[in-house]
């Protein structure tokens, strides 16, 4: 299957398990790169994911690891490693979430891959970093958005306990951090011939989230809270109750704030002095919310959207995940993707959220079965069929069915 997008051309080596590596590299075959998964022998952690499952199969390392190869690697065995090593000094890219030093004691360490290979671009996502008091520590989602601030500021306001928001922010953040730093060093590296280590973590994916709120704390000396759905610069900009459920409405700004009061027909307000600027309704929200939604649950959310967007006010529903799969706006942009997977069938995943007018990336590939590339992968770099059958026999390679 040929590469199409933007970074075909790019070969990378994907040592990632879980999800902020799998989310870089899942990033870079979206966009054209030939992305090779190296498994251990019982698979990527998220394999055992379930439920739910497709057919049997995990629908987490579905989604994470469409248009990638896959290959899986008993690297206790040393001819795993030379597989391997062979297969890193041709490559462009290696991305790795492994712990602190586990790939030194492989043997394929920065420095030691740079020797044979100058131009590799060597990714390493870890939860703190290569450097500082943390660097060995062991980097979890959760634990990244406690640390960088993310769970202060998230839920519904004093009191109340810490909320992680519901998607995992950190790793994911990280994954495309991590995917800006690989193009970035491979556009030096192609120019140059030079590549580099590129450094990120999850908690600094976590503090990257944080800049409003760094913002106000660096300016005042006082950490900023939880607010909800609110926003801490701007008001009303938020979630409001309907008739029906709940809208969410940017009036961020005074002209759309005099525009909300005209579709609501609640010229009063715009008269209170509690309310006459931005800084008044800050300060004043808890007054201001519950006055708004005394008129908003005079009708249902439809007929408030189909209202605001005529008078060009920014509102939007606040649809759940099924919904938004349904949403025309998210089909049309081609952000449900359906691949052929050759146990669990056809197979929904969530497209390419970056679009190219001449190279246009995308999902062509479902995710691999265990090892399923084996035996491709290792006849590009040269070994022969004997070879490969020997890999096999002793285990140091594996192919699911065999």
């Amino acid at each position: 299957m040929s590469s199409v997008g933007p970074l075909a051309g790019m070969k990378v080596i994907e040592l990632a398990h879980i999800m902020a590596g799998p989310v870089c590299g899942m990033m870079l075959a979206d966009m054209g790169a030939d992305v090779i998964k190296v498994e251990k022998p019982d698979g990527d952690d998220t394999r055992r994911f379930l439920p739910p499952d497709i057919k049997g199969e995990s629908a987490a390392y579905l989604m994470m690891n469409r248009n990638k190869r896959g290959i899986a690697l008993n690297l206790k065995d040393p001819d795993a490693i030379a597989v391997l090593r062979k297969m890193l000094d041709s490559a462009d890219v290696v991305i790795e979430n492994y712990r602190h030093d586990t790939m030194e004691k492989l043997g394929l360490g920065y420095e030691s891959l740079r020797q044979s290979n100058p131009k590799l671009v060597y990714c390493a996502i870890s939860g703190f970093g290569r450097t500082g008091p943390y660097a060995e520590r062991g980097g979890f989602d959760l634990i990244a958005q406690g640390m960088s601030g993310l769970m202060s500021i998230t839920g519904e306001g004093p009191g109340r306990p810490p909320v992680k928001p519901g998607a995992p922010i950190a790793d994911i953040t990280a994954g495309f951090l991590a995917t800006m730093g690989c193009v970035a060093a491979y556009s030096r590296a192609q120019a140059t011939g030079e590549g580099q280590m590129v450094d990120t973590s999850l908690f600094e994916a976590g503090i990257s989230l944080t800049y409003w709120q760094s913002a106000i704390a660096f300016a005042t000396g006082q950490a900023p809270g939880a607010l909800g759905s609110a926003h801490p610069l701007n008001a009303p900009y938020q979630s409001f109750r309907t008739s029906d459920g709940w809208i969410n409405i940017g009036a961020a700004n005074q002209r759309n704030w005099l525009r909300l009061l005209e579709v609501i027909d609640a010229p009063e307000l715009g008269e209170d002095p509690r309310f006459a600027t931005n800084l008044e309704r800050i300060t004043n929200l808890s007054d201001l919310v519950p006055l708004l939604e005394t008129h908003l649950q005079t009708r249902d959310t439809d007929d408030w959207l189909a209202r605001m967007e005529a008078a060009g006010l920014p509102a939007g529903p606040v649809m759940n995940i099924c919904e938004m799969h349904r949403d025309p706006q998210a089909v049309a942009r081609d952000m449900i993707v359906e691949t052929d997977h050759p146990v669990a069938g056809p197979v929904k995943a969530i497209g390419l959220p970056v679009k190219f007018s001449e190279t246009p990336g995308g999902v062509a590939r479902p995710a691999p079965t265990l090892g399923q590339h084996g035996a491709e992968v290792l006849a590009e770099n040269g070994y022969c069929a004997d070879e490969i059958e020997r890999l096999i026999s002793q285990g140091a390679l594996l192919i699911s069915g065999r």
